[in-house]
């Protein structure tokens, strides 16, 4: 709570400066509001949480936008759920105090730092809120942001925050979405705090910047686009970027400064070589000199070759640099744009030279990996060695420049490295080659094995065989939020591997990490990373579960004819196989797709079947998963207390069974039913459990049918406008994991409210988009309620004959379908005109 009131307090401040006047005081805030000072006063301390409506009222009189209105909102209720679950402490008990701690974040300064006079000094007149260092691989940014960083960190009292965002890594960069979470846990947010969505975190980021002095350097960005959600809302925060790219769209739009980075003069080469290597670069100035042009004067191989030179104290440099290999008719490392400095990988070839076999020998093995982050762990797969051991030849890389460290225990590559090491490949022989892959292959499906043991034990059953066994060194992944923190982060890189293995004939792995990712891509929203590996499977190994796992993800993204098309095929196959679980599966899924379709007889005959087959095998679980889907399905055919009782039945399995996610599932279509039922306010309460349950496990696509559904009962309690804020950060919600069920669903619900909020030209937008949508996705029953929603918008606007068109429509639509909504239109029709 005491980060909540911190939150409130600013607003406070904030509301004070933009108006020019001193902040309310507690006697204005209980004249405005009816409350007494004393509560005001714990309120905005953080020793008493707000009731909802009392909170909703305070974050309004103290400014809040719309979008930081929802996003607090969601705090507070998460807040109120912590305070559920967790015991009291005792009374006589001192309050802790809860303030976060500054935030630290800058990496270590980078030692012998040279030059750069001009750019530091640009940085230091910056005279704007955002500056970009922009410049080629290996050129320095990050050192020059890092070092500035350091330099001035006394000018940024509220803390400094530092982010990668690996804008040229092989996959995706980071999102802003990703970003944006990162940042705010550096900013003290804990994690059930943190919004779902994209909006509300830039609202609450916002907030929390607004009158701080704090910097945020992003280092690696690929574009505009990925930084301009990270920005801040106004001064005095700060922010650097680093990029390879011009960014001119953050310049035009956002009013960065731009500081453009060249190669090291001579004379800064060689101060930074004479920094690194003391009295022997004095020694030695020709040598030192012709060492620089060698190094293309990039700030990257000038401090691998001084590295490498340092390693041999007693030998000359010009014996050393005689030595370098001529770069003649070598491939250019660097960016199109940069200068052929082709001796750039002949310094890495020295260097490399200088250093003892096994480690040389691990820096090649690398340029095998397809990923970009690693550890000893990865490095013990394709070495074929103990993880100590593996642990101790990255130092090794490390203190050579080789390497890099992003974490504790996690390293990269620089792209001009990586590039050279995996040419280096071709000199270990194809059978050498193929073993290392191997390994690798079996420790990462082994581990991806083990983090999806932990967080869906349900799904044990699904297992996978490389055969051959793997090597047994697996990192610690013993609870749910390690498993849970080393996929995510892992993430990007196993969609590199799968893709890469489906390549290289090793089709075997990439289903297997197919049918071990399927669950946590889902729950995550991750579909596009999703949609990549399952096609990539079923191209390579159209087995059955791959074809469920593909079909899985064309039915989230709405390509429902296609999904039906898989799902039956999986069922089959299942069928054939004589796997009771998987034909299950398959079977409930594609009843998922028959509903959306309209086709309800075939659902219903779908999930009987599906019940029946968890039942056989004794899979509580899977029954309580077919009830659910059987609830829903009677809601929608109009028939309530039935798919009430399903509902309730699916919640208490889901509870025996400890699946909180699908039991917030449940509660949200028990919900969902109260609602039907016309009990708006009794369905609040498990709705709120709901998106509770779904936001704490990560579950964007539950997060947001809870926050959808929990905007359909505001607005029957007639609260137009907080179910408006509700149905918008459920709409995003959809939209950044491509649901387009949930997106179609929240549309049509959009376009009702508005018209509640007497806005009728938006609320015909809002239909026509969820028009368009099932237009394409054949959703025929959300089809139907677009029709509707349209003709009560065009009612509302005056065109009477264009919304009785509508509604012929929609009643023909519904009659055919046989749901229930089709009597409604029909009496609307029969009411003259």
């Amino acid at each position: 709570m005491a980060a909540l009131g911190s939150v409130l307090r600013e607003l406070r401040r904030r509301h004070a400066r933009l108006h020019g006047v001193p902040p309310l005081s507690y006697r204005e805030l209980a004249a405005a509001t009816g409350w007494s000072r004393g509560i005001i006063g714990e309120y905005l301390s953080g020793r008493v949480l707000p009731p909802t409506d009392r909170f909703d009222d305070l974050v309004r009189l103290l400014g809040a936008t719309p979008a930081e209105q929802g996003a607090l909102a969601t705090a507070r209720d998460r807040v109120e759920e912590q305070r559920r679950q967790s015991p009291r402490p005792a009374a006589s008990a001192p309050l802790a105090d809860q303030s976060p701690p500054v935030p630290r974040q800058l990496p270590a300064d980078v030692p012998g730092f040279t030059g750069r006079t001009a750019q530091l000094s640009a940085l230091d007149n910056h005279g704007a809120t955002v500056s970009a260092i922009c410049g080629t691989a290996g050129i320095g940014k990050t050192a020059l942001a890092v070092h500035w960083a350091h330099a001035t960190r006394d000018s940024f009292p509220d803390g400094q925050l530092y982010l990668d965002l690996r804008g040229y890594d092989p996959d995706r960069p980071v999102s802003p979405t990703d970003a944006l979470a990162t940042l705010l846990r550096g900013l003290g947010v804990d994690a059930p705090g943190i919004p779902a969505d994209l909006p509300g975190r830039a609202a609450l980021y916002r907030t929390l910047l607004t009158g701080r002095r704090i910097l945020i350097l992003l280092d690696n960005a690929y574009e505009a686009e990925q930084v301009r959600p990270l920005l801040p809302g106004s001064a005095p925060a700060m922010v650097v970027v680093t990029s390879r790219d011009g960014l001119a769209g953050l310049v035009a739009r956002d009013g960065a400064r731009r500081v453009d980075l060249d190669v090291l003069t001579r004379a800064e080469s060689a101060h930074l070589l004479g920094t690194l290597l003391g009295a022997r670069a004095a020694a030695e100035p020709g040598a030192i000199a012709e060492l620089a042009r060698r190094c293309g004067r990039l700030p990257l191989a000038l401090r691998v070759a001084a590295e490498a030179a340092a390693a041999h104290p007693g030998r000359s440099l010009a014996g050393l640099v005689a030595e370098l290999p001529s770069g003649v008719g070598v491939p250019d490392l660097l960016d199109a744009t940069g200068d052929p400095r082709t001796e750039v990988r002949a310094v890495f070839s020295w260097s490399l030279r200088q250093l003892p076999e096994p480690v040389a020998q691990a820096f090649t093995l690398l340029g095998l990996y397809p990923g970009t982050q690693f550890d000893r762990y990865t490095l013990a797969a394709l070495a074929s060695t103990d993880v100590e051991a593996a642990g101790g030849l990255l130092r090794r890389l490390a203190r050579a420049h080789l390497v890099e460290a992003v974490g504790p225990g996690r390293y990269r590559m620089h792209d001009l490295l990586r590039a050279y090491a995996a040419d280096l490949t071709a000199g270990h022989g194809p059978a050498a080659r193929a073993h290392a892959v191997d390994r690798l292959h079996a420790y990462t499906v082994e581990s991806v094995a083990a983090a999806r043991d932990v967080l869906f034990p349900h799904d044990t059953g699904q297992g996978v065989n490389l055969g051959g066994g793997g090597p047994g060194q697996v990192p610690p992944l013993a609870d749910a939020r390690q498993a849970q923190r080393w996929l995510d982060r892992q993430r990007p890189d196993l969609v590199s591997l799968a893709l890469h293995a489906a390549r290289a004939d090793r089709s075997h792995v990439t289903a297997a990490l197919s049918t071990l990712l399927w669950r946590y891509f889902e729950v995550g929203g991750h579909h596009q990373d999703a949609l990549a590996v399952h096609t990539a499977a079923v191209r390579t190994a159209a087995n059955p579960a791959v074809l469920a796992n593909l079909a899985n993800v064309q039915w989230w993204l709405g390509s429902y004819a296609d999904a039906r098309t898989h799902f039956q095929a999986a069922a089959d196959g299942f069928r054939a196989a004589a796997d009771a679980a998987g034909q299950g599966r398959a079977l409930a899924r594609l009843a998922m797709v028959h509903e959306r379709l309209g086709d309800y007889g075939p659902a219903l005959d779908c999930l009987r079947q599906a019940l029946a087959v968890y039942r056989t095998i004794g899979d509580r679980h899977g029954e309580a998963s077919q009830l659910l889907n059987r609830g829903s399905l009677y809601r929608r055919l109009g028939r309530p207390a039935r798919a009430l009782a399903h509902h309730r039945r699916a919640a208490g399995l889901f509870a025996q069974v400890g699946d909180k996610r699908l039991e917030g599932y449940a509660l949200g279509n028990l919900g969902a039913t109260l609602l039907h039922l016309g009990r708006a306010k009794d369905a609040l309460a498990p709705l709120r459990r709901a998106l509770v349950h779904c936001r704490d496990a990560g579950d964007p696509a539950g997060t947001g049918s809870a926050r959808a559904t929990l905007g359909a009962a505001y607005r029957v309690l007639g609260r137009p406008a907080r179910a408006h804020e509700q149905l918008e950060q459920a709409l995003d919600l959809a939209r950044r994991t491509g649901d387009r069920g949930l997106e179609t669903e929240t549309l049509n619900a959009l376009g009702e409210t508005l018209l509640d909020l007497d806005r009728p030209a938006e609320a015909l937008e809002r239909h026509r988009a969820a028009f368009a949508l099932t237009a394409r996705t054949g959703d025929r029953g959300e089809h139907a309620r677009a029709l509707d929603g349209l003709a009560c918008a065009l009612d509302a606007c005056g065109d009477p004959a264009a919304a009785r068109d509508h509604w012929t429509r929609a009643l023909a639509v519904y009659t055919d379908l046989g749901l229930p909504e089709a009597d409604r239109i029909r009496d609307r029709l029969a009411q003259p005109a």
